[in-house]
């Protein structure tokens, strides 16, 4: 556990090895799901990706702002992987347990990413 900050009003307890590993494995498992979709596959790979990168960059800046501004931005890329990957599994582009693992991750990550914009 890394206590991010010096002072009270921007300290905030965070695992950054915990932090990537939840949109790590929700990007791994879009991948593996291989959606039949191309345009579903391509959209969703994206925004997965995307969420973990944002979380990689936001995660080593001690900035108040640029943190802030990275992990506005991971949730957003996580709700679009979230509705490419819904839609893939009611399309029948995927299957539904493969859909529904990665958004079970996707619920404990949204609760990550809301704790780490406080």
């Amino acid at each position: 556990m890394v206590l991010r900050g010096g002072t009270k009003h921007n300290a905030r307890p965070t695992s950054d090895a915990d932090t990537r590993q939840l949109p790590s494995r929700i990007a791994k498992l879009v991948h593996l799901a291989k959606i039949r979709d191309t345009e579903l596959r391509e959209q969703a790979t994206r925004a997965s990706k995307s969420c973990f990168l944002q979380l990689c960059e936001g995660l080593p800046n001690d900035g108040v702002a640029m943190r802030r501004e990275y992990f506005v931005e991971a949730p957003d890329s996580l709700h679009e992987t979230v509705g490419a990957v819904d839609l893939a599994a009611a399309l029948g582009m995927m299957s539904s347990e493969r859909a529904a693992a990665i958004q079970a991750l996707a619920v404990r990550l949204k609760a990550m990413l809301w704790r780490l914009q406080r």
